[in-house]
């Protein structure tokens, strides 16, 4: 037998009424950045000093034009140690990646939840009218979902 009840509950949430949280909310936005003709190892110190997995790459108009990341920078190990050079030589545009996948500032957390799962990205870019806002993590994704309640869904 199947059944499904009916509710009338007065002042019942329509779905219309539920507002996602906003990644805004839960971004970073006092970033450690770096520029393409940085040298890689002072990205490398930096990275390890500070504790974090990468950051933007920006131009002299502070537009983003890549991201650094821990897996970038064990490129530098690898290729120069195949070609006898030093560790640390080369610059971050040598060995970022160019092609960056960002999400708007209007984002809830559910739509950045869902392009975590889709991705392999640790990190995306927070733009807002085309600059750079702020960093979103799965992190803080998950911070913000530890927040949630069933009436923010």
């Amino acid at each position: 037998m199947n059944f499904t009840p009916e509710f009338h509950t007065p002042g019942a949430v329509k779905a219309s009424d539920i507002r996602m949280e906003p990644v805004t909310k839960y971004m970073a936005t006092k970033l450690i950045t770096f520029t393409p003709d940085q040298n890689i190892g002072e990205v490398i110190d930096a990275i390890l000093k500070c504790k974090i997995s990468g950051a933007p790459v920006l131009d002299e108009n502070e537009q983003l034009v890549g991201m650094i990341s821990e897996k970038d920078c064990l490129r530098v190990l690898l290729g120069n140690t195949y070609h006898n050079h030093l560790h640390r030589s080369g610059k971050v545009k040598d060995y970022m990646s160019a092609e960056v996948t960002t999400v708007s500032a209007e984002a809830s957390v559910i739509d950045v939840a869902h392009m975590f799962i889709k991705t392999r990205f640790k990190r995306f870019p927070v733009m807002q009218n085309g600059r750079l806002v702020g960093q979103v993590s799965r992190r803080d994704i998950l911070k913000a979902a530890r927040s949630m309640r069933p009436t923010t869904w």
